[in-house]
C-alpha cells in the first residue's frame, strides 16, 4: 500500500516543466450515438500487461454488441510503470477488428516529446517522472549521470534508443474528443470557457478549479490525470485514473446508448 500512497500524494504539486511553444493539437468531434459502444481508459503509465488485458476484456464485452465500437485512450502512456515502450508500440498499431481507437495526449506524453526534442533539460524531466521510461528503452540513465556524461552524449543515447516513430506518434495525438454532450480529455477543462478557447496546457494539466467546479458547460467530461483508488464522480465529470502502476487496476469506462458504466 505504501507505493500507492506515494503515487497518489504528490499530484497537487505537479506543474508543467518543459512546456514549449507548439502549435495547437487537434480536437475531434463525432455525432452522439455514432458508436454502438464506447470504451475509455486513462493513465496506463507503462503498464503494458494491464493494457493488453483491458483490450481483451473490451473485445469480449463488445462481441455481444452489433455495430461500430470505439476505444478512447485518455493519455499518459509513459512513466512510472515498467514498459512504456511496449505501451507505445501497442497503441501505435492497428486497433482490434471492428473497432476504431483514438489516442489522446496526456501531459506525461507531451513531456517525453519535449525531452526527446530538448534533451539538455534531462534533469528536470527525471525529477518529474521519466526514469522508468528510459529504462524501458534500455537506457541506464543512472550510469550515464554517474559517469558525468554530457548533455550531448545523453541526447545521442536517447535518440539512438527511442524510436523516432514513437515520438512522431506522440506528436500526432489529438488532445480532445467530443461526442455530442460527452467530452473526453486527459485532465479536464477550464470551467466556463468555450471549448474552442481551451488551451492544450489546460486540457492536459488542469486540476483545480475543474475538479471542484466541473466544466460549467453543457457537457459531461470523462478524464484521467488525477489518481484515485476508484473512479471519481464530480460535478458533470467522471475521473477514471485509478493509479494502475500502483494498484494494478486499469479502469475501463463504458458508454452504451445513454448508459455509462464500468467494465
Amino acid at each position: 500500500m505504501g507505493s500507492m500512497f506515494n503515487y497518489l500524494a504528490p499530484w497537487r504539486q505537479q506543474i508543467p516543466i518543459l512546456a514549449g511553444n507548439r502549435k495547437r493539437r487537434a480536437r475531434l468531434t463525432f455525432a452522439e450515438g455514432e458508436f454502438a459502444a464506447v470504451y475509455a481508459m486513462s493513465d496506463v503509465h507503462g503498464c503494458y500487461k494491464e493494457l493488453v488485458e483491458a483490450h481483451r476484456r473490451i473485445e469480449e464485452d463488445a462481441a455481444r454488441i452489433p455495430g461500430p465500437k470505439l476505444i478512447v485512450m485518455l493519455g499518459d502512456y509513459v512513466d512510472r510503470g515498467p514498459d512504456s515502450s511496449g505501451v507505445l508500440e501497442f497503441l501505435s498499431r492497428t486497433p482490434p477488428p471492428g473497432f476504431q481507437r483514438f489516442v489522446l495526449c496526456g501531459n506525461h506524453d507531451a513531456e517525453l516529446v519535449n525531452l526527446y526534442r530538448k534533451p539538455a533539460r534531462i534533469l528536470e524531466w527525471l525529477g518529474f517522472a521519466g526514469t522508468e521510461t528510459l529504462h524501458s528503452y534500455g537506457i541506464d540513465i543512472e550510469h550515464l549521470l554517474q559517469s558525468a556524461a554530457g548533455s550531448e552524449t545523453i541526447a545521442r543515447v536517447i535518440r539512438n534508443m527511442i524510436p523516432e516513430r514513437h515520438i512522431q506518434f506522440l506528436e500526432s495525438l489529438p488532445v480532445m474528443l467530443r461526442m455530442g454532450r460527452i467530452l473526453f480529455v486527459h485532465a479536464g477543462i477550464k470551467p466556463g470557457i468555450d471549448l474552442k478557447r481551451q488551451k492544450d496546457s489546460d486540457l492536459m494539466w488542469i486540476r483545480q478549479p475543474f475538479l471542484n467546479e466541473g466544466p460549467q458547460l453543457p457537457v459531461l467530461v470523462i478524464h484521467g490525470h488525477t489518481p484515485a483508488r476508484i473512479p471519481t464522480f464530480g460535478p458533470q465529470r467522471i475521473g477514471i485514473d485509478t493509479a494502475v502502476s500502483a494498484t494494478g487496476r486499469l479502469t475501463v469506462l463504458t458508454i452504451k446508448g445513454t448508459r455509462v458504466g464500468i467494465l
